[in-house]
């Protein structure tokens, strides 16, 4: 069974290439034929395209994220195949990004007056001109050409800190959309709970191989009783919170807005005050103390 799995992941048309036109193939003619049923001469009818290339592109930035963590986790065929073909599942979702630019910009060029009092805030515009800056500079540095501008470690920072802002973005959207709006659908709650799961599939996958550095470095250390105890706490209560926001967002507007030193970072600085984030620090902070190592074990 294992190996009938490995002989049709090496199928071309499901690599590379293949794979690329074989995904964004069906979501450019799905993109076609919406055009053709919206009625884009109204701003709501772009504002449902905008939508729909999201939801056509959010899965693939999803997968993308978590393709390394799942080969550290789950070693296999499948992970491995969606390893070898992070850059072209990432380029799967660049593309439908690209119809969302471009209903963007129909958004603002034509429906200019709908756009201003009814889309625009500032901060949402800062983070969104921001994911772009990050998927147009990590695109064009997925091929040769444009990694040579880079040195290795500047193309490591680049693309690391780009997938964490964009997957950053899109789980924040679903995030408000189930905690802040009052009319989420179905599909809000799978791809937040689809968002959650990559990051903690990361999360998992940075925990074992810093238990297996620590492992190594000092092969007879055990992990610290107290800290193993509060690490597991920390990530139950993490993860419970996880489906609380509505409760943190009350304390949270409460709490971390209306100061005088917030006032410039609620204008300008994206994701502040960081209300989607805050139960997944709690669990990366428990996940941290989960792998913390103890006094060497006495033989």
């Amino acid at each position: 069974m294992s190996n009938d799995l490995n002989e049709v992941l090496k199928e071309p048309a499901l690599n590379k290439w293949g794979l690329f036109w074989l995904v964004t193939g069906p979501i450019s003619a799905g993109m076609i034929v919406a055009m053709m049923v919206e009625d884009l001469s109204s701003g709501p009818g772009v504002s449902a395209m905008i939508q729909l290339s999201v939801r056509c592109a959010v899965p693939w930035l999803y997968i993308a994220f978590a393709a390394s963590s799942l080969q550290v986790l789950f070693p296999g065929h499948f992970s491995r195949w969606l390893l070898r073909n992070r850059k072209y599942i990432g380029l799967c979702f660049a593309a439908a990004m690209a119809w969302q630019g471009l209903f963007i910009l129909w958004m603002v060029t034509v429906h200019t007056d709908y756009y201003v009092n009814e889309v625009y805030v500032l901060r949402d515009a800062i983070e969104g001109v921001g994911g772009y800056a990050f998927l147009i500079a990590m695109t064009a540095t997925s091929f040769p050409k444009g990694r040579r501008l880079l040195k290795p470690k500047q193309w490591r920072i680049l693309h690391l800190g780009g997938i964490y802002f964009l997957w950053a973005y899109a789980f924040s959207v679903y995030w408000w959309a189930l905690f802040y709006y009052s009319n989420p659908v179905p599909l809000d709650y799978i791809y937040y709970v689809a968002g959650l799961a990559a990051w903690v599939l990361r999360a998992a996958a940075w925990g074992r191989k810093r238990a297996k550095a620590a492992a190594k470095e000092s092969p007879n250390a055990t992990a610290h009783p107290l800290a193993w105890g509060v690490g597991v706490a920390l990530i139950g209560i993490g993860v419970v919170v996880t489906g609380l926001g509505s409760a943190l967002r009350v304390v949270a507007d409460e709490y971390l807005y209306g100061y005088a030193l917030t006032q410039i970072p609620e204008l300008y600085l994206p994701y502040w005050p960081f209300e989607p984030f805050l139960a997944l620090a709690v669990i990366g902070v428990g996940v941290y103390l989960r792998h913390s190592q103890g006094q060497a074990a006495r033989s």
